[in-house]
């Protein structure tokens, strides 16, 4: 009687440690699926992400290569007037110098030429910030800024234009970047300085006119500061080869 006894209670022991390998097992298994289901989640998570930060650059490298497409056109469109106003030279002294001069703004449009001359420097600075303002963006030079007094000095009849110290070509693409600004890949920080070789009284009357850039500049809290120059001189535009 004593070892059946023995016997039954060894083999119901033994039936619970199998039961006991067979829960550790299971258990192990649903953790492991469990860890690699997560770790699939978060794979994806992060592919998405990068998908998303490749169609960033994507799209924007479009943008790049459309604008440089644009530029390409424009400088094209300059140095085909250039060639036209050469071969048309005429036999008229009036008319020869007349277009050598028009030949000679064009090269200085586009770069090729040393500026010297007469002119205007303009200044553009950060305004001081306001706590209680909500955006500090409002009160920093941005590139429209600089767009709008580029494009009142060029209707004005400036024949060169520079930015601290830089030339500024008719292909030239300017860029804004926080507190600096970039130009043909050289960044630039505030305060701008401007400076325009041209008919100094007639660009200073220009950027002066009630509503004008100016007044523009100074309601987007722009500090701006105008004056004229008796010599302006301008180095060629670095051309990338």
């Amino acid at each position: 009687m004593n070892n059946k006894k023995n016997s039954k209670g060894s083999f119901f022991t033994r039936r619970q440690f199998e039961l006991l390998i067979v829960c550790i097992t299971t258990g192990f298994i649903i953790g492991y699926s469990y860890n690699q289901a997560q770790d699939k989640r978060e794979a994806g998570t992060i592919d998405s992400e990068l998908f998303e930060q490749e169609e960033s650059y994507r799209e924007e490298l479009i943008t790049q290569q459309e604008r440089n497409k644009e530029l390409s056109e424009e400088l094209n469109s300059l140095q085909e007037q250039i060639r036209k106003y050469e071969k048309s030279f005429v036999a008229d002294e009036k008319a020869y110098q007349k277009l050598v001069e028009q030949a000679e703004d064009l090269r200085l449009l586009l770069g090729e030429l040393k500026g010297e001359g007469k002119g205007v420097r303009i200044t553009l600075q950060d305004g001081d910030y306001d706590p209680k303002s909500f955006n500090p963006n409002e009160y920093i030079v941005h590139e429209s800024h600089i767009f709008k007094l580029l494009n009142e000095l060029k209707i004005s009849g400036a024949q060169a234009i520079a930015i601290n110290g830089q030339r500024v070509m008719a292909t030239s693409y300017i860029r804004c970047n926080g507190p600096v600004i970039t130009i043909d890949g050289t960044q630039h920080p505030a305060p701008f300085v401007i400076e325009a070789i041209g008919d100094a009284k007639t660009l200073l009357a220009s950027l002066n006119l009630n509503g004008g850039v100016v007044d523009q500049l100074l309601n987007d809290n722009i500090v701006v500061s105008l004056e004229e120059s008796q010599k302006l001189t301008m180095p060629k535009a670095k051309v990338e080869s």
